[in-house]
């Protein structure tokens, strides 16, 4: 298996590719001006390689019989290094010389004039390289049979192209030397604020995550989630994505919380459901038992009497859950147009009768309309009997409980209030669950019975379900229960608003 080969970092990525980049923009701007140049010189050499061969072919027309004559050469103008040949009508060079500088043309060699042959008598320029002497740009022409070749050196053009290819390279080299240098300290500078994203996301993967509490994680800062750079917004990226993180390990430990707190809620409520079974169970067992032992034990119509009780109270137990079940099943309940008042009132009539050492009182704050919802009768007389019988259990003899009603056109509240010591501050968070009670806490009446924990929980599922909702305060000497709920459609049953000036308005009244 081969190595992979290792991954450069994206700062060494960048410095080469930018310093590819210059190299190759530096080569093609040294090889345009180079090229540029050259064909510049060489169109300037090419003219006065024409011009040269132009004064040549004039001064051998002088004599155009002398095939070999050179005598044009000793011409002042002529200019030194240069060469010139007489050619025959076939191109080969007849005679041939070189000027030198302040002494007599000299004859080209036969190597010299074999590297010179070839050349065609059109004009034309081209380039030789004579032995001895170098590079040539030369040319022919014909004039009536009269044919001369000239050509110049080279040698500047080439001197000044290898000056300009040295000037280039060096001015090159310290460019890109200094444009490195710049772009490495540039790109140090640039990618800082993504080194330090990673350092953040290289924290956050050290947090152990899977176990305890986790909250306040690092955060990227708000110099580095500007979304006007790429690593602003990569920082601004990874800070939304930790905070999605943190949402949901908050949520998730919500919903274990949550887990633990409903599986809690329903080994206490299992617990406290049998307890509450087991008490009458027992009961009519034990009275079963002494009748079975003889009616010398235990008179059979007190046996009989404290059997029916103990059922009574299992199937009010067993009724109370078969509702809270259907309920939180969200079966539908039966729907009319319940008169709050009068409901409220009745239910009020009931309590007092069963707890006649209280003071019962109902207010009515009707305004301008009646207190009709759209519910079911039968469970809101049992939200207020319920609400009624809590406070007649928890308060001692001579507390005062007054039913309120108040009705507007957005809403209609019932309120049960009481003047009695009130509900200890640590049950109140949890006084409409199941099975709380407060026997401990709050007196009770002489004689009375303890309930079960099941009617302020029933009340608050049976208001739920109506689509309501149900609230308490309690301080000392004062316990309010409040029930809010929408009020019916404008289309009211008859009875429910009285006609013209008979609109109750405020009344109270002691029953």
């Amino acid at each position: 298996m081969t190595a992979r080969p290792r991954v450069r970092s994206l700062r060494t990525r960048l410095l080469l590719y930018i310093t590819a980049t210059l190299v190759v923009v530096c080569a093609a701007m040294a090889l345009t001006t180079v090229f540029a140049q050259r064909a510049y010189l060489l169109d300037n050499l090419d003219d006065r390689v024409g011009d040269a061969a132009e004064r040549s072919l004039g001064g051998a027309s002088i004599h155009p019989t002398l095939d070999t004559n050179l005598g044009f050469l000793h011409e002042n103008g002529q200019p030194a290094g240069m060469l010139a040949a007489r050619l025959d009508d076939k191109g080969a060079i007849v005679a041939g010389a070189l000027v030198g500088q302040d002494k007599a043309p000299l004859a080209l060699t036969a190597a010299q004039r074999g590297a010179l042959a070839g050349i065609a008598t059109d004009g034309s320029k081209h380039t030789r390289t004579v032995p001895g002497l170098g590079a040539y740009r030369v040319t022919a022409l014909d004039d009536n049979g009269v044919r001369v070749l000239a050509g110049l050196p080279m040698d500047d053009v080439q001197d000044m192209i290898s000056g300009l290819v040295l000037v280039e390279a060096g001015v090159a080299a310290a460019g890109l030397t200094v444009a490195g240098v710049v772009s490495a300290v540039v790109i140090r500078r640039q990618l800082r604020p993504l080194g330090r994203v990673a350092a953040t996301a290289v924290e956050i993967s050290r947090i152990p995550l899977d176990r305890g509490e986790v909250t306040g994680l690092t955060r990227v800062p708000s110099r580095d989630t500007d979304a006007g750079s790429e690593a602003g917004q990569v920082g601004a990226a990874l800070n939304r994505m930790i905070d999605h993180v943190e949402s949901s390990l908050a949520e998730r430990r919500r919903s274990e919380e949550q887990v633990r707190s409903s599986e809690e809620r329903m080994r206490r409520f299992l617990a406290d459901a049998s307890h509450e079974l087991r008490t009458p169970l027992a009961s009519i067992a034990g009275y079963a038992e002494l009748m079975n032992l003889g009616t010398d034990r235990i008179e059979p119509v007190l046996a009989w009497r404290r059997v029916s009780a103990e059922s009574a109270r299992m199937t009010g137990l067993v009724e109370g859950l078969l509702l809270l079940a259907r309920l939180d099943e969200g079966r539908p309940l039966e729907s009319g147009e319940v008169d709050l008042a009068a409901v409220v009132a009745e239910a009020l009539w009931d309590a007092r009768a069963a707890g006649g050492g209280h003071d019962w009182q109902l207010v009515l704050s009707l305004d301008d309309a009646p207190a009709a919802v759209a519910g079911d009768e039968a469970r809101l007389h049992q939200v207020v009997a319920n609400l009624l019988a809590n406070a007649r259990m928890h308060t001692p003899v001579g507390t005062t409980v007054v039913a309120e009603v108040e009705a507007t056109a957005e809403r209609c509240v019932i309120r049960v209030r009481d003047d009695g010591p009130g509900i200890p501050p640590e049950l109140l968070p949890r006084v409409f669950e199941r099975f709380t009670r407060a026997d401990t806490s709050r007196s009770r009446a002489p004689g009375g019975a303890g309930g079960s924990g099941l009617g302020l929980a029933i009340a608050v599922a049976i208001v739920r379900a109506h689509g309501g909702r149900i609230d308490v305060d309690s301080v000392p000497g004062r316990t309010e229960f409040t029930v809010e709920l929408s009020p019916a459609s404008r289309a009211t049953a008859t009875g429910l608003q009285p006609a013209g000036d008979q609109v109750v308005r405020t009344r109270r009244a002691s029953v």
